[in-house]
């Protein structure tokens, strides 16, 4: 049996504990630890799925700001072994794609790199039309990935769509199709893809607060036997700092941040993990802990079971599904909790919160007590709907 398999049981294991250790202070370890670990040498690949390709396990998210003249951080990134970049045509309001056209004109470092780009776009048609403009503002041929941005419609799998990547891919303009997802139904979309096919890669939410979910896990069992390459994205499982600090997380070994990386990384399924690093430091520690080959203890993965369990109630899944299915209207609760998530967890995203939140239909942003109380009710994570939603107006209306 593998280390790897080895370590993701043992995180499992842990996970059915949470809800006992949610009832105690833990105080493992000695003192909470601000110095990364320390990793060196070559970024660890791991194979995609089924393409043939060896991945690096850690790669750069790009929906912050990023310079246009010189981003220190894709040049960090680069250096550091970070050989693949994530972006999509709404990125940094729009400039993801040319900062990241000019990084590679001054590194000259296309033929060494993987570039993913995404569209939201909601046809076939559209998705084509997207895929050429996401060419011409990063100045290449090709992608190594192209993905549906953000999907949580199953029939964004039905034939056309498939038939659509199926083009792509034989264009040349994209090597790898597939879609990224972080609403509710990610297990029923992750189930679809490994039955229908023509589908190579997966972008999807997965954290330390979900590594104990039984459908996702059989899901991602599904995909991973139907050989499709897996990509962790919203690694942070962010709630405010203010409650994560209450926890007190202490490890000799890890940063907080980079255990919730190292917890997915313990999962042999998956294949990398996409990142926002906002910081040259942020690089720095995400790059050590990728590097080390020191893997969790029972003790730290304890404890970030007992984060997930004492903070569930902050941190929305994005099943829609339910509860606005439940409040009986068009209430944009989903969404609306993840703008004020952005506002509260990620540091220069508050105006972009406040457009975000801004640009819902007025009637998205009008509710009654009753369609809360209701949707509250069948919250899985137990979040106090209505207390949120008016904290989302307050702040960001």
């Amino acid at each position: 049996m593998g280390q790897k398999t080895t370590n993701r049981r043992l995180f499992l294991q842990s996970a059915a504990s949470a809800s006992a250790l949610a009832a105690t202070h833990s105080t493992f370890g000695a003192t909470a630890t601000l110095t990364p670990a320390a990793g060196s040498g070559p970024m660890p690949h791991r194979p995609l799925g089924a393409t043939g390709e060896q991945v690096p396990i850690l790669h750069l998210g790009t929906s912050q700001r990023l310079d246009p003249v010189y981003d220190k951080v894709m040049h960090r990134c680069l250096k550091s072994g970070i050989s693949w970049f994530d972006t999509a045509l709404s990125y940094g309001w729009g400039a993801s794609h040319s900062a990241i056209a000019n990084f590679l004109e001054q590194t000259k470092a296309r033929q060494t790199m993987w570039l993913t780009s995404k569209s939201g776009s909601g046809s076939p048609k559209g998705l084509a039309k997207a895929l050429d403009e996401a060419l011409t503002e990063l100045k290449t041929d090709y992608l190594d990935i192209f993905l549906m941005h953000g999907i949580n419609d199953e029939d964004r799998l039905g034939k056309a769509f498939l038939a659509a990547g199926n083009r792509f891919r034989q264009s040349g303009k994209t090597r790898f199709f597939g879609f990224s997802c972080h609403d509710g139904n990610v297990a029923e979309l992750l189930n679809k893809a490994a039955k229908v096919g023509g589908i190579d890669v997966i972008l999807f939410r997965y954290n330390f607060r979900r590594y104990g979910d039984l459908a996702l896990n059989k899901a991602i069992d599904a995909c991973h036997k139907a050989g499709i390459g897996l990509l962790a994205m919203k690694s942070m499982g962010s709630v405010p700092a203010s409650l994560e600090s209450v926890v007190q997380f202490r490890s000799e070994n890890f940063t907080l941040g980079q255990a919730k990386l190292k917890s997915i990384w313990a999962d042999e399924r998956i294949s990398s993990v996409v990142s926002e690093m906002d910081s040259v430091q942020r690089v720095r520690e995400n790059v050590s802990a990728a590097k080390t080959q020191r893997n969790l203890t029972a003790q730290e993965s304890h404890q970030l079971n007992r984060l997930a369990a004492l903070t569930a109630q902050y941190a929305c899944n994005g099943c829609s599904h339910l509860c606005e299915k439940t409040a009986g209207g068009d209430v944009a609760i989903a969404d609306s909790l993840r703008f004020l998530m952005y506002h509260e967890c990620y540091d220069g995203k508050s105006d972009r919160a406040k457009e975000l939140y801004g640009a819902l239909p007025a009637k998205a942003r009008q509710y009654s007590a009753e369609q809360l109380a209701a949707a509250a009710a069948v919250c899985p994570q137990g979040i106090d709907i209505a207390a949120r939603m008016a904290q989302a107006q307050a702040v960001l209306g």
